[in-house]
């Protein structure tokens, strides 16, 4: 499985999105803690402590912000190696300073899992393998090598060793849970969003491409008759200059570029059209639409219509968005890419739904992720036998999560099985038994002929350019 921060931006870059202003001030409020701790032990607890070295360590890193405040812009943004060192120095003054105050006697001993957490969430795995190991190692040396915490009668604060022992292993323990915990939801967060812009993306080219259509066939509607115009002209001239084979020559390069020029606009058209009533059509066409740039990829796409109770023998008249005809186009290369031969696209409808189900005769979804099926960048290990009959696949489940992320958005449910599974009876057909997506919609949501989805019927409206 490949791991989660792959994608559009990798975790290098995620450290880069930290302001240095971030964490100075992050430091700060550290640095306040630090001395007013120190403060309420010396003054109210009668606390021995070696104010010198204290204050030393808190002044370090009262020069270390001043230093980079005054040096560095106030926008500056953190590399990984920056990012990295800034935290590994935290953690030093920190354990330093817990040094000089007793070691894990001291109960702030728990904030040495601030720095290891700030790492899991921004830098690399190796950059947070190594805070957490640094941090390990500190904790295990403070729980035998520390200067004691007196009073002023000369008595050491100290807590059986059993206490100091347990809170040694809590303090591991919060390390590698804290930072393996972080590292998972932070790498989710990031893969998720990653994802979503990868599917606005996808959902605005569609859009981009819808809408050029519309240009391209008003530009193919007016400059129809002035092509005619020529054809017709560059006819006549070619009939007329028999006796001239140079002109007639030209005439026909005329005739012939003009028919041209309207093959172009008429294929480029293809894409959409700003028409009122293209903005629906038969749900047959939408899928079909969908369907059409993988007709002819070597594998045969059949289409079945059947009506449920009370959906009438007449398919309906859906909205043609875009974010159905890319994700059900997604879906369908999807069992184009796995099936064998085969691919099935049943449609049904009833009087409160409408379904699409895409089935293939292929080897299914793997058992162990069809739980996951629909999330960003989750991808099995290739087999010798995939790399041997796909080697130009690599999915890693985005398409699928950007079909699924559009159609949801469509007010579609989606579901995912397979035809073998032995505990569902999903198709009773034996060739049908590989991977089964099934899209419903109320029918409210998509029906382009009832509700707030009726497409008026008028003059179309002039196409924005």
């Amino acid at each position: 499985m490949a791991d989660s921060n792959t994608g559009l931006f990798g975790t290098q870059e995620r450290s880069n999105w930290i302001r240095l202003r971030t964490l100075i001030l992050l430091r700060w409020v550290a640095i306040a803690g630090q001395l007013a701790a120190i403060t309420v032990a010396q003054r109210m607890y009668n606390l021995q402590l070696e104010l010198g070295l204290c204050y030393l360590a808190v002044g370090v890193s009262v020069i270390g912000n001043l230093i980079a405040i005054f040096v560095f812009p106030e926008n500056k943004r953190l590399s990984e190696t920056e990012n990295f060192l800034m935290v590994l120095f935290d953690l030093l003054q920190l354990s330093f300073l817990l040094y000089l105050t007793g070691g894990l006697h001291n109960p702030f001993a728990l904030l040495l899992l601030g720095p290891v957490t700030i790492s899991a969430t921004v830098m690399s795995l190796r950059s947070t393998t190594i805070i957490g190991g640094t941090a390990i190692i500190l904790v295990t040396l403070l729980a035998e090598f520390h200067l004691p915490l007196r009073t002023d009668q000369g008595f050491v604060l100290r807590i059986p060793d059993v206490f100091v022992f347990g809170n040694w292993a809590a303090i591991i323990i919060a390390v590698i849970f804290m930072g393996a915990y972080s590292r998972r939801v932070s790498s989710e967060m990031h893969a998720m969003s990653e994802a979503l812009i990868a599917t606005q993306m996808a959902l605005a080219r569609e859009q981009k491409l819808t809408d050029l259509g519309g240009v391209v066939a008003a530009a193919a509607h007016e400059l129809g008759t002035p092509l005619a115009t020529i054809k017709l002209a560059s006819s006549e001239l070619y009939e007329e200059l028999a006796d001239r084979p140079d002109l007639r020559e030209d005439a026909s390069l005329i005739r012939d570029q003009a028919d041209r020029c309207r093959d172009i606009l008429r294929s480029m058209g293809r894409a959409g059209k700003d028409d009122l009533h293209l903005r629906q059509a038969p749900l047959s066409a939408v899928v079909q639409e969908a369907a059409e740039p993988h007709m002819r990829r070597g594998k045969t796409i059949l289409f079945e219509e059947s009506p449920g109770p009370g959906g009438g023998p007449q398919q309906p008249s859906i909205l043609r968005k875009p974010e159905v005809i890319h994700g059900l186009r997604n879906l369908i290369q999807n069992a184009v890419d796995f099936a064998r031969a085969t691919i099935w696209v049943e449609l049904h409808w009833t009087d409160d739904t409408i379904s699409v189900r895409i089935l293939d005769d292929g080897r299914g979804f793997p058992a162990h992720l069809i739980g996951r099926i629909g999330d960003p960048f989750v991808r099995r290990r290739r087999s010798e036998s995939d790399n041997r009959t796909r080697p130009e696949y690599e999915g890693m489940g985005l398409g699928l999560f950007i079909a699924k992320t559009l159609l949801e958005r469509t007010g579609a449910e989606l579901t995912f099985s397979n035809g073998s599974d032995p505990y569902q009876t999903v198709t009773t057909d034996r060739n049908r038994r590989g991977a089964i997506v099934e899209v419903i919609w109320p029918r409210e949501a998509i029906d382009a002929q009832i509700g707030d989805n009726a497409i008026p019927i008028g003059l179309n409206r002039p196409i924005e350019v």
